[in-house]
């Protein structure tokens, strides 16, 4: 089913928005951000109809495949898509055939997503719970844009084979021109609206596909003349995340170090938990570019069940997806501004309350809990207007 095959909206600012819970803590995190997106639908004045799809290891439990072909229907005929986490324990033999990541490539795979976006902050009352020196995070403020539908992820493999010398397995890395072009094209766009500067990270001394890598940015650099842009090889760039990171302003890379470095890059913050992620592709809908919004963690089996997770990445997500899916900048706006008064006010997990935070009268509150608080700032700022 195409959007053009859905239904009629009820009236023009009611948006379609499949939510995928999944495994582990994501039904949690989900049901948190949607008293935020409730409260924020309350005060702006519009309206989603939610349609839940299984996708990851409760898929796999209940239709044997990752996601099935008319649960992607589903997403395709979305302005958005909300995703909590998949996999865990349970389905974590890498010789399955069937794996909860299966379903996160095909989703991406069938909904053309070939970028992700992973902004990267520190807020400044959350400086004690980053592992780094307050020095050393002050003033970061960092886009990666990781291209997501090709290089080794997707590239031809062999699973392990006998060959002359025993055992054998290949992952191959490729891309095509139009491939970088894409990504890189949205990267340059992002940085002209941020600080003009754009570090292009490959491995062109050592990978072929990477020097193609470097020779297109280079090439797409004359196009874009206010850009400052500068190339990086993918370990000079890893140590200097953690040396320097406010020295970055927009990263884009492929999907494999994209990756790599978006997660430690996601330390900065203090916790896994603290931040977004946004997965675009070229599909326009009637209010903006299609995508699916997802906190950077994973499942956290360990934390299960208990209400003690962090939405904060899920909620901050979901402030993503007003803005670049469904033309709500100032929802969005306002639930990055609520979340904010949370934290300076005290309010949060466990995981981000640092050394000291209850000698200073900082309350630690569950999953639940932190969106209520959330929804709550979001009605009291309505209130004080």
């Amino acid at each position: 089913m195409s959007l053009a095959d859905a239904p009629a909206y009820p009236q023009a600012n009611t948006y379609r928005v499949a939510k995928i819970p999944g495994d582990g803590i994501g039904p949690e995190i989900i049901a948190a951000t949607l008293t935020v997106l409730d409260a924020a639908a309350a005060r702006f004045g519009f309206d989603i109809v939610w349609t839940e799809v299984l996708a990851g290891g409760i898929a796999i439990d209940a239709y044997g495949t990752a996601i099935r072909d008319q649960d992607l229907d589903t997403l395709l005929a979305s302005d958005a898509v909300l995703l909590g986490a998949v996999g865990g324990p349970k389905w974590d033999d890498p010789a399955a055939k069937v794996r909860p990541e299966q379903g996160l490539l095909r989703m991406r795979k069938v909904l053309g997503l070939f970028a992700n976006l992973r902004p990267v902050t520190v807020e400044p009352s959350l400086r004690e719970a980053s592992p780094l020196r307050p020095d050393l995070i002050d003033g970061v403020d960092l886009l990666i844009v990781r291209e997501l539908t090709g290089g080794i992820y997707f590239g031809k493999r062999e699973e392990a084979f006998d060959g002359p010398n025993g055992r054998e397995a290949y992952d191959t890395m490729s891309y095509t021109e139009p491939e970088i072009r894409r990504v890189v094209a949205l990267a340059f766009e992002l940085a002209r609206g941020r600080r003009r500067k754009l570090t292009s990270v490959d491995k062109a001394n050592v990978l072929a596909n990477s020097r193609l890598w470097r020779a297109v940015v280079e090439e797409m650099a004359a196009q874009y003349p206010d850009v400052e842009l500068e190339h990086r090889l993918v370990d000079s760039t890893a140590m200097s995340l953690i040396t320097k990171p406010a020295s970055f302003d927009v990263i884009v890379t492929g999907n494999m170090f994209g990756d790599i470095l978006s997660d430690e890059a996601s330390v900065l913050a203090g916790s896994l938990g603290m931040l977004p992620s946004a997965a675009l592709g070229e599909r326009r809908t009637a209010h903006g570019t299609a995508g699916m919004y997802e906190p950077i963690h994973g499942s956290s089996p360990a934390k299960t069940g208990l209400d003690i997770a962090n939405p904060t990445g899920t909620i901050l997500s979901a402030a993503m997806m007003l803005r670049w899916s469904l033309g709500q900048p100032a929802a969005a706006d306002a639930i990055e501004a609520a979340v904010r008064r949370t934290l300076d006010s005290g309010t949060r997990t466990r995981d981000v309350m640092g050394p000291h935070g209850e000698d200073r009268g900082w309350v630690s509150v569950g999953t639940a809990a932190f969106g209520e608080a959330v929804a709550a700032q979001l009605k009291s700022a309505q209130a004080a207007q």
